[in-house]
């Protein structure tokens, strides 16, 4: 065989060999959201017909969370049961995190400022509404034996498996009593917790931390001391709440191009009462992972600002989770989905302004992306 036809056919059989290989490779997309809350005017508006109804609250996002093969989401509130009541120490219906989950999220995050705020009572009460809708959830246990046996979280989604750890600056001021225990930063637990991860066989391990100073647009040094710290020490995505307004992200790209880790210091607020400044949205990221050959691999980070609006219907309001690509009248034929009175469209722009201006500034390889409609 000369060596021209030997080439023809070794470019032949790789040309055969290629899209069996695509083939192989899983895709598997991931969905964070920031913070769920429920302060006293979404509690009281959400009330009617004698049952707390949620159904306006998450329509326009719906089938952007349910496209994700894992959605998680930063659960706010205890849900400590009646009275139902928002800040300072929140207690919200047992039916909003049925509504998150019927929203499409599959694991709630409970380790943040506010478990503790209806004390021990409040703590597993939550964990057991939880466990009866039988949604995943993490950062928060009944006792040690408990945590020893289901910390850190694994998902485990075609093929992949996801060690999800959570944890808290602090509980304001509150603390859980014996034996209940709550996941607070801590450097040398962390370290623990990861080593465990690793121990087992985890593809991917992702960091939700509830840190960093509230109404700050960016991050501080201790948010990046202990971010560069986990990824160090072998965490691949660090996802950050509490602030209530959004801060930038940091995809770590290696020498050849691939992401090689993900910041998101602040998802900011995913839906809340909150009125001050920025803090009436947030982003929403979606991350794209591939496993080909036994090894997982970041393959894209990007995110998309949504918008809590309040839409009035004589004395009532409806609160919403929007995404901003589907309100925004821009110059390009895209369809206006979502129609907003002058003034809520003014806030909106206000919010989009603030937070581009931060992102489209200090992201590092996390670009924005529109929703599509869901109808």
């Amino acid at each position: 065989m000369n060596i021209f036809r030997y080439n023809i056919l070794l470019f032949s059989v790789l040309s055969l060999m290629l899209p069996v290989c695509k083939l192989n490779a899983q895709k598997i997309t991931l969905l964070f959201a920031g913070d769920a809350m429920q302060h006293q005017s979404q509690i009281d508006q959400s009330f009617r017909n004698g049952k707390y109804d949620y159904s306006s609250y998450f329509q326009y996002v719906k089938d952007e969370i349910t496209d994700a093969d894992i959605a998680i989401v930063n659960l706010e509130v205890t849900l400590a049961g009646k009275p139902y009541k928002g800040y300072p120490q929140f207690s919200a219906p047992d039916e909003y995190a049925k509504a998150l989950q019927e929203a499409g999220f599959d694991v709630m995050l409970n380790a943040n400022n506010h478990i503790v705020d209806r004390g021990n009572k409040g703590i597993i009460r939550t964990l057991s509404v939880l466990d009866s809708i039988k949604i995943a959830h993490t950062g928060v246990f009944r006792n040690r034996e408990e945590r020893e046996s289901v910390y850190p979280l694994i998902i485990e989604k075609k093929g992949v498996r996801f060690a999800i750890l959570n944890y808290t600056y602090g509980s304001n001021g509150f603390y859980a009593s014996k034996p209940v225990l709550v996941n607070y930063i801590d450097k040398k637990q962390i370290s623990e917790d990861i080593q465990k991860a690793k121990n087992l066989n985890v593809d991917i391990i992702i960091a939700t931390m509830h840190w960093g100073e509230e109404y700050k647009l960016t991050q501080n040094k201790e948010q990046e001391n202990l971010a560069n710290f986990m990824i160090k020490e072998g965490v691949d995505m660090v996802i950050g709440s509490h602030p209530h307004v959004v801060q930038p992200s940091i995809a770590i790209v290696d020498s050849v191009g691939n992401i090689s880790g993900l910041i998101v210091y602040s998802l900011g607020n995913f839906v809340s009462g909150m009125v001050a400044p920025n803090t009436e949205g947030g982003q929403i990221v979606k991350v794209v992972l591939e496993k080909q050959n036994n090894k997982t691999y970041l393959k894209s980070a990007e995110y998309a600002l949504i918008y809590r609006h309040k839409a009035k219907y004589g004395d009532k309001t409806d609160f919403m989770v929007i995404p901003v690509s589907l309100a925004e009248k821009t110059d390009s034929s895209d369809r206006i989905v979502i129609e907003m009175s002058p003034d809520s469209y003014i806030k909106m722009e206000k919010f989009v302004k603030n937070a581009r201006a931060v992102l489209n500034k200090h992201n590092e390889n996390v670009y924005e992306y529109k929703l599509k409609a869901p109808f």
